[in-house]
């Protein structure tokens, strides 16, 4: 504008016209500049896409990452991790008190403010798959305080997982008029390396449940409880008993820490009453324990006696993570009771999600950068393509000619 001005009188009547071009080339510089953000947008979401395509073809165990909100005990401490500007893009950069970053890329990213509803939105397929007849497995992972336990089960005002699932697969039976379905339900906890029942009718501690591999190559608990559920509300009372009889004690990182991983299975068969075809799908929704390190917890006592168990399971869970990544002929699943229990979802033909939780304080990096790296192995393993447990209605043979 100021070129134009110093122009000689002479030229002034173009003053209008030049002045209508630099706006219109401003304009279309601007609207290219659009196009190109939309552009990588759309690339970004097609690379996603792609990528889980790629997954499910492989069967790839899926890691979401869920970063919980500040709270009461971060009060004065930094934030360590930083997203993208991007909404769309699942990376983030988590850095420490020297200003040294890694980046960590995952199939979902919940940030700080992430909603019970949006994670569940990016479940709700998963649990679609088990009324289809899929084994399915979901298990949230991360040191005590990371927020597992408010993800996977949630409060009144804002269910977690475990609700939303049931309530979903519910609703989808319900759709389905033509099949008959029998839902049950069974609850356990690994304490000290030993199954307790948390809903059998009568505690019974001495009682030794062990878990084994059945004719069908599925691993059950022989003698373990397991009750029929018609609506939501069955769910919520035998949640209460269970989380009634669960063993919890208090530690450094939480006032209320869970000693015990938490394990919430569901059974679902169906039977088509058209085709008479049968079908049958299990829902596994795991708690874990923290999986802090013992100096930072502060236990002692039983409670350091339970941190070392809860620690000695989850290594093996690491092994066996570690085995299959790198496609070991022997995976040890039987160095624990967790990952014996786990076998069906590490092994084969399973759909399985596990939930890296982390902190965002940076008083918490060591502890949430440890769970990261865990997660980035998780990611690494393959299952193979996992296929449905239904059974075909045999025909009727022909009657033999005479």
């Amino acid at each position: 504008k100021n070129m134009v001005s110093q122009f000689p009188s002479a030229a002034l009547d173009l003053k209008p016209a030049i002045l209508k071009a630099l706006k219109a080339r401003e304009k279309a510089a601007s609207g290219a500049t659009a196009q190109m953000l939309k552009n990588y947008k759309r690339e970004v979401k097609l690379r996603r896409k792609y990528f889980n395509q790629l997954q499910e073809l492989k069967g790839n165990i899926r890691v979401y990452c869920r970063v919980r909100p500040l709270i009461y005990r971060d009060k004065g401490s930094e934030v360590c991790v930083k997203f993208p500007k991007d909404a769309d893009d699942m990376s983030m950069v988590v850095r420490n008190e020297e200003g040294q970053a890694v980046s960590y890329e995952f199939e979902q990213i919940f940030r700080l403010d992430s909603t019970q509803d949006k994670v569940f939105k990016e479940v709700s397929g998963l649990v679609t798959s088990v009324v289809d007849g899929y084994n399915v497995c979901i298990f949230a992972y991360g040191q005590t305080g990371s927020g597992k336990t408010y993800t996977m089960q949630g409060n009144k005002e804002n269910p977690g997982i475990y609700y939303r699932a049931i309530q979903h697969l519910f609703d989808v039976c319900k759709e389905r008029a033509n099949v008959k379905f029998d839902v049950r339900l069974s609850l356990l906890e690994i304490y000290n390396d030993k199954i307790q029942d948390l809903i059998s009718s009568k505690q019974d501690l001495d009682k030794k449940l062990v878990p084994r591999e059945n004719r069908n190559g599925n691993i059950e608990v022989p003698g373990l409880t397991i009750r029929n559920i018609d609506t939501i509300e069955d769910v919520r009372k035998a949640m209460a008993l269970g989380v009634k009889n669960r063993s919890v004690g208090e530690t450094k990182m939480n006032k209320d820490s869970s000693r015990s991983h938490l394990i919430l299975t569901i059974y679902c068969e169906g039977q088509d009453t058209m085709s008479r075809n049968s079908s049958f799908g299990k829902l596994h929704l795991i708690d874990l324990a923290g999986s802090e390190r013992l100096s930072r917890s502060g236990a002692t006592g039983q409670s350091k006696v339970e941190a070392q168990e809860i620690n000695k399971s989850l290594s093996a869970l690491g092994n066996c993570i570690a085995a299959r990544a790198n496609k070991k002929d022997h995976v040890p699943y039987r160095d624990s009771v967790l990952t014996r229990i786990l076998q069906d979802s590490l092994a084969k033909n399973s759909k399985t999600l596990m939930f890296v939780q982390i902190s965002p304080s940076i008083s918490d990096y060591a502890e949430s950068t440890n769970s990261l790296k865990f997660a980035a192995r998780v990611k690494e393993v393959e299952l193979g393509k996992a296929t449905k447990s239904v059974k075909k209605r045999r025909s009727a043979k022909s009657p033999k000619k005479r």
